[in-house]
C-alpha cells in the first residue's frame, strides 16, 4: 500500500451486491486507497452489518449517504474520495452530496438515470473543489489503450467504419419477476433509466468513441423489448454517423443465448483495421492494408507505451476485468494528487456524452428509428 493511501468511502455495495465487491477489489489492487467508511445499504442495519463484515469501524458504518457526507467532511481524518456503486437513479444525488462537501467522486456508469439530472450534476461540479470520475473500465484494458494509440498514430489511415457490440444472454427470461436482485433494479425504469442501452450500450458506445477518437454526429436506433413483461429495452441496434464521414453500428443485447459478456470492437480505416474481443482481452489483431494480420499481445514485443502503462504482469498471463478497474482507480488517484499529465480516466464529460447517447436512442426509437442529432 502507498505510504499515504487516499482515504475512501463507499455508497452502495453491501451484502449481496455485485459491482461493489468489484470496486473494492480494484481500489485495493495497486495500494492507492484505504477503505475506511461506508453507507453500504439503504437499510441501516444491513449497512452496519456490511461495514463490519468489511472491517470498518462501527462509527463509520453510516445509515445513509447524507450523514456520511456531512460527518466525514467534518472529520480531520475524513474520507478524501467516495466510490458510488448504487443503482443508477442514485448516482447524481449521492455525487452531489459529496461534491458539495469537497470530496472526490468515483462513480460507476452510467452517469445517471436521465439526462436532466446529469446536467444538474455538471453545475454542482463546477462549484466544487473536488473531481468526478466515471468507471468505464473497458477503456483501461491494455490492448484497448494499444488500439487507441494505433488509431491516433495514423496506422489505420482515415477512419471509415466502427463496429461495436456488447451481447449477453442473462435476461433472456423474466428472472426479475422471480426476485433476482440484479435483474430487478436493472429492469426497473425508475431505477435504471433504461435497459440494455444504459447497462451495456453505454459501455459499447464509450469504447467505440475512446478508441476511434471520433465524435458522433447523429444516430438512428431501434430499441426492442423481447421479454413480454419487461418494462425496459433488452435489445438495441443503432446506426452511427460520425463527424468527418465515418459510419458505424452498435448492437447491445441481453437476450442473445450463448453470450456471456461478448464485447467486441472493430475499427477500419483507409490503410488498415483492428479487432478486439473482451473475452480474449490480451490479444489485439491489427492488419495493414494488403498485409498479413498481426497479433499484438499484452506485454508482448509489439506492446506500446500506452498499453504497458496499464500492464502489471508479464505477457502470457491473464489480465483483464478487475485490473482494468484498478487502472482507472489508480489514474483517478493521480488526478486527485495533482498529476493529470497522462490520465485517460473518464470524467464528467464522458458521462454526459453517454447520457446524450441514451436519450438520442430513446428519441429515435420512439420516432420509428428516425435520425437524431447528438450535437
Amino acid at each position: 500500500m502507498s505510504a499515504n493511501p487516499i482515504r475512501i468511502g463507499m455508497v452502495g455495495g453491501g451484502q449481496g451486491g455485485f459491482i461493489g465487491a468489484v470496486h473494492r477489489h480494484a481500489l485495493r489492487l495497486d495500494g492507492q486507497y484505504q477503505l475506511v467508511a461506508g453507507a453500504l445499504s439503504s437499510d441501516p442495519e444491513r449497512s452496519k452489518a456490511s461495514g463490519l463484515e468489511l472491517g470498518l469501524d462501527e462509527s463509520r458504518c453510516y445509515a445513509n449517504y447524507e450523514d456520511m457526507a456531512r460527518m466525514e467532511a467534518a472529520r480531520e481524518d475524513g474520507i478524501e474520495a467516495v466510490s458510488i456503486v448504487t443503482p443508477n437513479h442514485l448516482h447524481v444525488p449521492v455525487a452531489m452530496a459529496f461534491l458539495k462537501a469537497g470530496i472526490h467522486v468515483i462513480c460507476d456508469k452510467p452517469l445517471s438515470s436521465n439526462f436532466e439530472m446529469a446536467l444538474a450534476l455538471k453545475e454542482v461540479l463546477a462549484d466544487s473543489s473536488a473531481k468526478f470520475f466515471l468507471t468505464h473500465n473497458y477503456s483501461a484494458y491494455p490492448m484497448i489503450r494499444q488500439a487507441r494509440a494505433l488509431v491516433a498514430s495514423g496506422a489505420l489511415g482515415d477512419i471509415r467504419l466502427v463496429q461495436v457490440e456488447y451481447v449477453q444472454d442473462w435476461l433472456s427470461e423474466d428472472i426479475e419477476s422471480e426476485g433476482q436482485k440484479q435483474a430487478a433494479w436493472r429492469t426497473n425504469p425508475s431505477l435504471s433509466g433504461g435497459g440494455a442501452i444504459g447497462d451495456i450500450g453505454t459501455h459499447a458506445y464509450q469504447l467505440a468513441s475512446f478508441v476511434s477518437g471520433l465524435t458522433t454526429k447523429r444516430i438512428a436506433a431501434q430499441m426492442s423489448t423481447f421479454v413480454p413483461s419487461r418494462r425496459v429495452d433488452d435489445d438495441v441496434q443503432v446506426m452511427l454517423q460520425f463527424e468527418g464521414g465515418a459510419k458505424g453500428m452498435l448492437w447491445a443485447s441481453q437476450v442473445a443465448p450463448g453470450n456471456e459478456n461478448s464485447l467486441k470492437l472493430r475499427v477500419y480505416g483507409s490503410q488498415g483495421g483492428l479487432e478486439w474481443a473482451q473475452e480474449d482481452p490480451n490479444y489485439l489483431w491489427f492488419t495493414a492494408l494488403g498485409q498479413p494480420k498481426q497479433l499484438h499481445t499484452r506485454g508482448g514485443a509489439a506492446a506500446t507505451e500506452a498499453a504497458n502503462a496499464v500492464t502489471r504482469i508479464p505477457g502470457g498471463h491473464p489480465e483483464g476485468y478487475l485490473e482494468a478497474f484498478a487502472s482507472l482507480y489508480s489514474e483517478a488517484a493521480d488526478v486527485i494528487r495533482g498529476n493529470t499529465a497522462a490520465t485517460l480516466v473518464p470524467m464528467l464529460e464522458d458521462g454526459l456524452k453517454g447520457m446524450a447517447f441514451i436519450r438520442a436512442c430513446q428519441q429515435s426509437s420512439s420516432a420509428d428509428s428516425a435520425w437524431v442529432s447528438l450535437a
